[in-house]
């Protein structure tokens, strides 16, 4: 059942847990609580600006250590040992996890519940049914939503691998079953390939999400990521809040997320909804989700990807269109409060883009160190949310996005021009810089529907990207090459 709570641990760093620390501050304000935040930090992290923020701190230690059961290195925010006893210290009785790490651990949700300490999200068995992403096939299946053709459970050895490979053909993906944003997926376009695929995506899984286990299964061309975030309560109401387009990514992540989708009717927007609800409430959802989907613009037809059982990185597009605050609903929920009424409509649009300490010259490899200068003046339409401060250190160890633009408006024109007349104010000195200049390039000429080749290098084919602003039908002189253009599935 839900209860009160005071201490908050946060087992995540970082903007996540930045963004948990903004909402706790208004949270309190709001309702006239007294919750206190207490981050847990790594040691590249002792001086980072979560911890600085953070109204306590814990130390896990070493960033990564040897798991000693399979010799592979393993994030201390992953390690459960490690974790029980940081919250013994932080005498905490409830956790937010956010988005990568164990958020979508049902073993950390169940051990959370076992310490009497109130986990903000979904529980444990709910984690089964629906965050493991080979159980949310079987459950959709049953449910009777499409779903792409895959291995039908877990792949564990080669053989199985290959057996599976023949039955769905090439090209095809090879995917971890836990966790998201882009980590333990291999795309195999051949036999050969297949072996060291299968090794790799095995081991990333384990690294980042401390479960080695991965299914397979057939590649959608010409598709769109498009997902459904939900919120539920304990009393059985289920919304569905908002519509999203995911399919600008790079090496299977996102970099640049839209809301509303505007290639999607009314119609189809409805009925993604209501799918999205009927798999939730299936599950006996509880807390922020979101229900992922491809979407087949020729055949006009919805396939049902995956589930996330946590909040997800890009939720900041739904809350500009919808006036909530995902994160204190979810803490609003776990203390025990309903959603009223019926959900607020979808008004405006708002486009997010995604600032990572990268170096696109050196195939866009990780680039930490010291982000000399950072200075970003927000303004009407224009929402920043980050995890670093100026001078702070960039460590090597994690995931290298620092920072979220987020450009709003009442037409999707307006949400584009928000954020390149913010970022022409914008500052800042390191491999970010590059990086965000190469984004800003990407969203720039895009608005003109002349996106270059070169700028999308590793992304997407250039039909992906100009499809990314409907109505463009020309392929402009610049993207013209003598072999068709190579095309990229949307995962």
């Amino acid at each position: 059942m839900p209860e009160e709570f005071q201490r908050v641990a946060i087992v995540n760093r970082g903007e996540p847990a930045m963004r948990f620390i903004h909402a706790v501050r208004e949270f309190n304000q709001e309702q006239g609580t007294s919750l206190r935040t207490i981050a847990f930090y790594t040691d590249p992290d002792r001086n980072a600006m979560f911890v600085r923020e953070a109204d306590e701190s814990v130390s896990l230690g070493a960033a990564q250590t040897i798991d000693p059961s399979t010799k592979l290195l393993k994030s201390s925010y992953v390690n459960y040992d490690v974790l029980e006893r940081a919250l013994g210290t932080a005498r905490a009785d409830a956790v937010w996890v956010g988005w990568g790490f164990v958020a979508e651990h049902a073993e950390f949700a169940d051990l959370c519940r076992d310490l009497g300490i109130v986990f903000i999200g979904p529980g444990g068995d709910v984690m089964r049914r629906l965050g493991d992403k080979i159980a949310s096939k079987r459950l959709a299946e049953e449910a009777h939503i499409p779903v792409a053709r895959w291995s039908g459970g877990p792949v564990e050895t080669l053989n199985d691998a290959l057996r599976h490979a023949e039955h769905l053909g090439y090209p095809l993906l090879i995917k971890a079953t836990a966790g998201g944003g882009g980590h333990g997926i291999r795309r195999v376009n051949s036999a050969n390939q297949l072996q060291e695929a299968l090794e790799r995506a095995r081991a990333e899984a384990h690294k980042a999400f401390g479960d080695p286990t991965v299914f397979m299964e057939q590649v959608v061309r010409q598709a769109r990521h498009v997902e459904v975030q939900v919120i539920a309560d304990h009393a059985g109401t289920t919304w569905a809040v908002g519509v999203r387009d995911c399919t600008i990514q790079r090496r299977n992540q996102k970099i640049l997320e839209e809301a509303p989708p505007p290639m999607l009717s009314p119609d189809q927007d409805q009925s993604l909804r209501e799918a999205a609800v009927r798999l939730s409430r299936a599950a006996r959802y509880q807390n922020a989700g979101t229900v992922e989907f491809l979407y087949e613009p020729e055949t006009k037809r919805f396939l049902f990807m995956e589930m996330n059982t946590r909040l997800q990185v890009e939720h900041p597009v739904t809350e500009c269109t919808t006036g909530l605050d995902l994160v204190k609903l979810q803490i609003h929920i776990a203390r025990g409060g309903q959603l009223e009424g019926d959900p607020p409509r979808t008004t405006g649009h708002a486009i997010e883009i995604r600032l990572n300490a990268e170096d696109p010259d050196n195939g866009f490899a990780p680039a930490p160190g010291i982000l000399e200068r950072f200075r970003f003046v927000t303004g009407p339409g224009v929402r920043v949310d980050a995890g670093v401060a100026e001078g702070d250190s960039i460590p090597p160890d994690f995931d290298s996005m620092i920072a979220k633009i987020i450009g709003y408006g009442q037409t999707r024109k307006e949400a584009l021009s928000a954020s390149n007349a913010h970022y022409a104010k914008a500052s800042l000195s390191s491999k970010a810089e590059q990086a965000i200049n190469h984004f800003f390039s990407i969203c720039s000429a895009a608005r003109r529907r002349r996106v270059e080749k070169w700028m999308l290098n590793g992304w997407s084919a250039w039909s992906q990207a100009m499809s990314f602003f409907p109505g463009n039908t020309q392929m402009w002189p610049c993207c013209k090459r003598r072999s068709q253009p190579t095309t990229r599935s949307w995962r």
